[in-house]
C-alpha cells in the first residue's frame, strides 16, 4: 500500500531553534528606518539602543532596578561576560543537562580554574535543585535549548540567599515566566524566541549583581570587551545604550521592529500563550502516534520553545542516520528545515516552537513528519 503523501504545507517551513524564525509580520520594509551609516554614538543610535533596553524591560517585566545592558558576542558573550567578571568571590556551583550548560561548565572549570562544583543530568532529565546550596554562586540554563528541558518555575532558589544566581535564559526569556527576584544575573540573545539577528547579547542584572560587581575584583585579567566596571564603579552607560563595541544598528532596528510585534500579540503572555499553542499541537501528535516521543522525561519539565523528540521504533538499528534520513526528507519536500537534533544530543529532531513560529505551520508540518517516517522505516 503506497504511503499517502500530505496535501497541507505549511506557509513557513523554518524550525530552526537558532537563529529562529523571524515574526510573522517581517518583511525587510520593516527595517528601512535603521540608521545605517550613522554612528551608535550619535543621538539617533543611542536613542535606537536606549529603546531597545527600555522596550525589552517593558515586555519582560523586568523590574525598575535591575540593569539591562546589550553586549557583544550574543548569548554566548553575555554569559561568558558575567562569568569572568563575577564568579571567584566564593564557591560556585555549576548546573548542567544539556550541552550550553556543560560549556558553562568547562569554562569554569577549566578556563577559570575554578573549585566548582559540578552537578549534571543525562540528556532528558534535570538536576535536582533541593540539592544546590544557593549560599554558593550558582550557574545553570533555565531552559536545555539541546535536551528540550527546563525548569518548572524558581520556587527552589530562597529569596534569601547569600549567592548569585546566574541564568543563561535564551531560549526561555519571552517565551517562559522567569522570576525576577530569583535571577541575579539574567542573559539572551535576540536569535532565539523573537527571531531577531544574531551578534548581540542581552545582560540583565539584579542591584545584588551590581554590588558583586562594584566590591569584587576578580584575580585573571578581562579583556576590554568583558569590563563592567571602571575604577570599582559600574559602567553605566553600558546600560544606558553606550555599548561596549559598535553595534550593527540594522541588528537594532530589526530588534525593536520584534519587540513591537511582540507588543501586537500581547507581549509577554501572548508569546507564551502561542508558544504554548505550537507545544501543545506537537503534544497531541505525539500521544497519537507510538513511534515517537518527548526527550524531557516528566512532562512539567518540556520545553515550549526547543521540543526535541525521540524516535522509539524497536525497528531503528542506527538512531542518528535514522534523524538525518528524516530531516534531511523533509528539508528536500521544503516543509521542515533545519530540525535535526543538536549535534552533542541523543538521535532525534528538534522542533523550534517559539512564538514567532504559527500554530497552523506547525499543524501543516506534522503529518509530514509521519509522511517521512513511514517512508524512512518501510527502506530501513
Amino acid at each position: 500500500m503506497a504511503i499517502q503523501v500530505p496535501v497541507a504545507r505549511p506557509s513557513n517551513p523554518r524550525f530552526s531553534s537558532g537563529p529562529c524564525a523571524k515574526p510573522p509580520t517581517f518583511t525587510l520594509d520593516t527595517l528601512s528606518d535603521a540608521a545605517l551609516g550613522r554612528s551608535h554614538r550619535a543621538a539617533v543610535g543611542k536613542d535606537k539602543l536606549k529603546a531597545a533596553i527600555e522596550e525589552t524591560r517593558e515586555i519582560l517585566g523586568v523590574p525598575a532596578d535591575y540593569k539591562i545592558g546589550i553586549v557583544p558576542a550574543s548569548d554566548t558573550g553575555a554569559y561568558e561576560m558575567a562569568m569572568w567578571n563575577l564568579l571567584g568571590e566564593r564557591h560556585v556551583e555549576m548546573l548542567a543537562w544539556e550541552s550550553f550548560g556543560a560549556g558553562w561548565v568547562t569554562d569554569a572549570v577549566k578556563q577559570l580554574k575554578l573549585d566548582a562544583t559540578v552537578k549534571t543530568a543525562d540528556y532528558g532529565e534535570i538536576v535536582d535543585f533541593s540539592t544546590v546550596d544557593f549560599n554558593n554562586d550558582v550557574c545553570f540554563t533555565w531552559n536545555g535549548t539541546t535536551s528540550g528541558v527546563r525548569l518548572v518555575n524558581g520556587d527552589v532558589i530562597p529569596a534569601d540567599r547569600d549567592g548569585l544566581t546566574l541564568c543563561d535564559a535564551t531560549s526561555a526569556a519571552f517565551a517562559m515566566d522567569l522570576p525576577w527576584d530569583k535571577l541575579d544575573v539574567t542573559t539572551f540573545s535576540w536569535q532565539k524566541v523573537l527571531g531577531g539577528e544574531a551578534a548581540h547579547g542581552m545582560i540583565i542584572l539584579s542591584p545584588r549583581a551590581v554590588a558583586r560587581l562594584e566590591s569584587y575584583t576578580p584575580a585573571w585579567p578581562l579583556p576590554k570587551i568583558f569590563r563592567l566596571t571602571k575604577g570599582g564603579k559600574l559602567i553605566d552607560g553600558i546600560f544606558s545604550g553606550a555599548t561596549i563595541n559598535t553595534p550593527s544598528m540594522l541588528a537594532v532596528e530589526d530588534y525593536l521592529q520584534a519587540l513591537t510585534w511582540a507588543r501586537s500579540v500581547g507581549g509577554l503572555q501572548g508569546l507564551i500563550a502561542r508558544a504554548d499553542a505550537n507545544t501543545a499541537a506537537v503534544t497531541n501528535f505525539v500521544a497519537e502516534n507510538d513511534w515517537i516521543d518527548f526527550l524531557a522525561v516528566d512532562p512539567a519539565t518540556r520545553s515550549n520553545t526547543s521540543v526535541c523528540l525521540k524516535f522509539t521504533d524497536d525497528r531503528i538499528t542506527k538512531g542518528v542516520a535514522f534523524a538525518k534520513a528524516i530531516a534531511k526528507r523533509l528539508e528536500a519536500e521544503n516543509v521542515a528545515l533545519d530540525i535535526g537534533g543538536y549535534r552533542d544530543a541523543p538521535a532525534g529532531l528538534r522542533i523550534w516552537c517559539g512564538g514567532t513560529v504559527e500554530t497552523s505551520d506547525i499543524e501543516a508540518m506534522l503529518p509530514w513528519l509521519a509522511f517521512a517516517f513511514e517512508t524512512e522505516i518501510t527502506a530501513a
